[in-house]
């Protein structure tokens, strides 16, 4: 079938399309709703204790923020092939994906243990060299340093809940996870209800307990009839052709998550530079765009999954359809994001405690990410849904690249570092990525290389 050119609409049920967006959507939003909340609690509880121990944990997080990185490719890799082999009612195929999740999941988890547990020192040192902070940071690693044995584990059983028709338990464990770890928190940071008052050390131990609970929920929940879950008698014994598949999706997404993340750690280190009233501005901007950008990420998500199922299920044309529809949708929702941006602007800018010069610095920054959001928006249903749902996940790598590292990096450090523009003008740099990118996006699209059953027949997987 060719796609290369736009084709007159296959005949589609609107209203089940919209009714399976949104059971999917809203969970993951929620889901991501809350994750992005805890971030927010600790930070807050901690700022109530000791500048120290809120800086201390923030650079320590950096840790869990690099496994993510590497664990987020893996569970994208399954979830991108598993969708397809579910639209195509093929179970075992999807039992040796989860198999595959554990198993590299499992290697990464144990390295990331080890390494916490054995030298935090030295890890603590990677982002800081006050010796107060080296010393917080690492107390609070090998406690959460078991956190992060567990957390790949259960984020292989999450991704499975979710492309089985399970995301309403995996999105309430997720959530339930995340409300015991906000809970836990208050308790041992602030020493509640005759627990010990244990500062930094006692947010790694909430995370830790509360990654217990959801692993156990996990498979509790997993061992229900309907559920995919390990056969551990064939984990070891995964067929050749099929871990080839994974590995072809899994490395593009890694050194696309790789960019992205290291970028991201790079905007933040360029605005820590340009002083502390544009660093703490920074600081609350970040806050207010990973709150506002759930949505998108639910709508993304969910996007992979539909269009993956269509395409897995042989019914290249409505997969095609949908992915189009989509793309649509996340113009809609980046410009309501970037309506939602302006209107809590004078909210935020009230509510925080802030020096007259970081105020202003923070006004100008929410403006312009309101025009951010719309790239942001777009890209992430497109790019990350979409295109990642069809096995086109080489473009995101490419696109880093050329506009996060050959671009919007470089200008942001000549604008800071030589040209001394101000903050906002370097912000602003930092935020050319995703806007600059729609047009190369949409082109991508059009050529509809993601438009292809990524699925094989039982002979052809050995």
């Amino acid at each position: 079938m060719n796609f290369t050119r736009e084709k007159t609409e296959a005949a589609i049920d609107k209203k089940a399309f919209y009714r399976n967006l949104a059971r999917l959507a809203l969970p993951i939003s929620l889901q991501s709703l809350m994750l992005a909340s805890v971030a927010a609690g600790d930070a807050l509880m901690l700022g109530k204790v000791a500048q120290n121990e809120m800086t201390a944990v923030s650079l320590a997080t950096q840790i869990q923020f690099v496994q993510n990185m590497f664990l987020s490719a893996v569970t994208m890799a399954g979830a991108i092939l598993g969708a397809q082999y579910w639209g195509k009612g093929d179970r075992r195929t999807l039992e040796d994906i989860f198999h595959l999740m554990l198993r590299f999941c499992g290697i990464l988890s144990v390295v990331f243990f080890l390494a916490c547990e054995l030298a935090p020192e030295l890890l603590m040192r990677i982002f800081a060299s006050d010796a107060s902070l080296i010393a917080v940071g690492s107390s609070y690693l090998r406690i959460a340093g078991w956190s992060y044995l567990l957390t790949g584990i259960s984020q292989c059983y999450l991704t499975i809940m979710k492309i089985s028709e399970h995301i309403k338990p995996g999105a309430l464990i997720s959530s339930c996870a995340v409300l015991l770890n906000i809970g836990l928190n208050a308790v041992f940071i602030f020493g509640l209800f005759g627990a010990p008052r244990m500062q930094a050390r006692g947010a790694a131990l909430a995370t830790t307990i509360s990654r217990v609970i959801e692993l156990t929920l996990c498979v509790a929940a997993s061992s229900g009839k309907s559920y995919i879950r390990p056969v551990f008698r064939r984990l070891m014994r995964v067929p050749r052709q099929l871990k080839a598949d994974f590995i072809r999706q899994c490395l593009p997404l890694m050194g696309g998550s790789l960019c992205w993340g290291i970028g991201f750690t790079s905007y933040t280190a360029i605005m820590g530079h340009m002083g502390t009233d544009a660093a703490a501005a920074n600081s609350v901007a970040a806050v207010v765009r990973d709150l506002i950008c759930c949505m998108c990420n639910g709508i993304g998500s969910a996007a992979g999954i539909l269009v993956g199922n269509e395409l897995g299920a042989g019914r290249l044309e409505t997969g095609r359809v949908y992915g189009t529809k989509l793309k649509n949708i996340s113009y809609v929702i980046g410009f309501l994001s970037t309506a939602l941006v302006l209107a809590v602007t004078p909210l935020v800018v009230g509510m925080v405690i802030l020096t007259d010069q970081a105020r202003e610095y923070l006004t100008g920054m929410m403006v312009i990410m309101s025009i951010y959001m719309i790239g942001r928006c777009v890209n992430t249903v497109t790019i990350n849904g979409v295109l990642d749902g069809g096995g086109d996940t080489i473009f995101d790598m490419y696109s880093l690249i050329v506009c996060m590292w050959m671009i919007a990096i470089p200008l942001a450090l000549m604008g800071a570092f030589v040209l001394h523009w101000s903050p906002l003008t370097v912000y602003a740099c930092t935020c050319l990525d995703e806007v600059g990118k729609i047009p190369w996006v949409m082109m991508r699209f059009r050529k509809y290389k993601w438009v292809q059953d990524l699925t094989r027949q039982g002979d052809a997987l050995l």
